[in-house]
């Protein structure tokens, strides 16, 4: 009886389409899995990509230093309103600095603007985006990253790499290789996470078509052909998407569709947060490590961007100074005078209180500051790798250390942020295409800076965990 009654149930629902107890069960489960992707995974999502981009961006200023590439002159003022895929098929020997340059400065505004304009929403982001996104993370094959690879920007960008690594002094090869390994290592994050979102909206959108379309459907009705026709008036504005559709009408209206229904419905299901075992102990110390050697590794772009800036510097002062300056320039080296100082207006935007602020900049004591970071910043990542190695640093000292330089990175930052546009403005309009412009390191150095903070917060938050741990009596 049992079996006549189940197999009366199936032909029922295949004559007459979907029951009302699934939809509602699919409807719960969408929520569900809908509120797990925004509060848990899209966070994560955003993190990834944002390390994704930091590492990329590394590998970019580096290809630019080494002449790898040209250095895009129009890069910062190039206008994105949407994720467009940059050029992916094949280019000859003779176009392929031109090419690579043009496309690795578009990548890297595509995934800036991925990361500072997008957002990460399960509403926002559609199957539509996701494909865009999808795009994106694969113009460059970080997970088969060789020269056997297919896609010709695969290829390039292994040649880049390894050409890259040749005379690099060890801070910067180390930042080569960890790139590397980071953006393979978010490639796999980023595509699983990519998938279920995927998934989500494949099941919202059918359950979008039950409820607009066929929930009064009988199977006689049910087609892929009558279904669009219904569907313009049903759901305006909505892309339609035949495969999807298909899947519908199997999961509805065949004999396969309670095992195709239960399928769906496990996809949809939010993972156990099962009680989280007794954590391992956590090296407090290897966090504060990290983030001291990503703010130490902003010490050879540093010195990089003041050597733009001189440049700079010295193109604008020769168009200042007249003849008789001049004579009085070289007499004073004569001399050995100490020469006047260069005093320099600029302005800067102040994030906290979203003002400008004006400040007076002694340039050659700001260069000579640059200078003391860049061999300070050196000499203190590789003393903590070798305290780290002899566990003879205190957690307080490091964080003292860590604190402080990203301080007077910050501080750099901003006022080479501030030079950069001074001397955009104040060289004669004939000669501004020969300022050199360092948004891209100054991009590096801001992330470096992010970085560095991410650990330590981190490290703070650990120690928090920690604290309460013992404040409530339980051992960590």
């Amino acid at each position: 009886m049992e079996y006549q009654i189940a197999f009366i149930d199936i032909l029922l629902h295949t004559e007459f389409g979907m029951d009302a107890a699934y939809q509602q069960a699919h409807s719960e489960a969408l929520n569900a899995r809908g509120n797990w992707l925004e509060k848990t995974e899209l966070p994560r999502l955003k993190e990834e990509f944002r390390t994704f981009h930091t590492a990329f961006a590394s590998l970019y200023n580096i290809f630019i230093k080494k002449g790898l590439i040209h250095e895009d002159p129009y890069k910062q003022e190039a206008k994105i309103g949407e994720i467009e895929v940059p050029e992916t098929g094949g280019f000859s020997d003779a176009e392929r600095m031109e090419q690579l340059s043009i496309r690795l400065s578009n990548y890297d505004n595509q995934l800036d603007f991925l990361v500072n304009f997008y957002q990460f929403s399960v509403d926002f982001l559609t199957l539509d985006k996701i494909k865009r996104i999808l795009g994106l993370v694969k113009f460059i094959d970080w997970v088969r990253f060789t020269t056997d690879s297919e896609s010709y920007n695969t290829k390039a960008a292994v040649e880049l790499v390894t050409q890259s690594r040749n005379g690099l002094d060890p801070l910067s090869l180390s930042l080569v290789n960890d790139s590397t390994a980071n953006l393979y290592k978010c490639t796999g994050v980023i595509l699983t996470i990519l998938k279920e979102l995927s998934e989500f909206h494949r099941e919202a959108y059918k359950a979008e078509l039950r409820t607009a379309i066929t929930g009064g459907m009988s199977a006689a009705e049910a087609s892929s052909a009558q279904i669009k026709k219904k569907f313009a008036a049903a759901m305006p504005g909505k892309p339609f998407y035949p495969d999807l559709v298909e899947e519908l009408i199997k999961e509805d209206y065949s004999r396969d569709g309670p095992a195709l229904r239960e399928k769906a419905l496990k996809q949809l299901a939010v993972p156990d947060t099962k009680p989280a075992a007794a954590k391992a102990a956590v090296s407090f110390k290897s966090i504060l490590v990290e983030g001291i050697q990503a703010i130490c590794s902003t010490a050879a772009i540093l010195e990089e961007t003041a050597s733009r800036l001189d440049e700079n510097e010295m193109l604008l002062q020769n168009r200042r100074q007249g003849f008789w300056e001049k004579i009085k320039k070289i007499m004073e080296q004569m001399l050995n005078k100490e020469p006047e100082a260069v005093i320099y207006d600029v302005e800067y935007l102040d994030s906290n209180k979203g003002t400008l602020v004006k400040e007076k900049v002694n340039f050659s004591s700001f260069r000579m500051d640059i200078t003391k970071k860049t061999k300070s910043l050196t000499a203190l990542n590789a003393r903590v790798i070798a305290a780290a190695k002899t566990n003879t640093l205190a957690e307080a000292q490091l964080l003292q250390q860590l604190e402080k330089s990203i301080r007077e990175v910050q501080s750099l930052h901003k006022t080479l942020g501030a030079l950069d546009e001074f001397f955009k403005t104040e060289v004669d309009k004939a000669d501004r295409d020969k300022v050199k412009g360092i948004k891209p390191e100054l991009a590096t150095i801001k992330n470096a800076i992010i970085k560095a903070n991410r650990k330590k917060h981190e490290y703070s938050a650990q120690k928090e965990e920690e604290e309460q741990l013992k404040r409530l009596g339980v051992r960590a």
